[in-house]
């Protein structure tokens, strides 16, 4: 008796486990698809008339560099503090903004998009 005991909570100590992770993984990917997504929005918003924000085209203004090409200049994550901080000298025609730390997440995971 005392091993069918053990060998049920075993079992149901496995079953929570499996309950568990399969939340974690099912809470984490809507989650990471809409930072993305917001991040691409304030790309469209903010960058898009001067940066390519895709994998493919030109950038507009030939001076900005197209985003996809960012990581082979420099590690992307250089770009946090600046990006939250407030980007004062990008290129000599960019805007001077500054993004929230939600929004920088958003941005980053974005810009993670592109080098693959």
């Amino acid at each position: 008796m005392e091993r069918d005991v053990r060998t049920l909570l075993r079992t149901e100590r496995t079953r929570a486990g499996a309950i568990l992770a399969a939340a974690l993984l099912l809470s984490s990917g809507p989650t990471a698809a809409s930072s993305v997504e917001q991040g691409r929005r304030l790309a469209l918003l903010y960058c898009a008339k001067c940066h390519s924000t895709d994998k493919v085209s030109p950038s507009p203004l030939k001076i900005a560099p197209p985003f996809r090409t960012l990581h082979e200049r420099y590690p992307i994550e250089m770009l946090q503090e600046s990006l939250a901080e407030g980007i004062v000298t990008g290129h000599p025609a960019m805007p001077e903004f500054r993004f929230d730390s939600d929004q920088v997440g958003d941005f980053m995971a974005f810009l993670k998009t592109l080098e693959q």
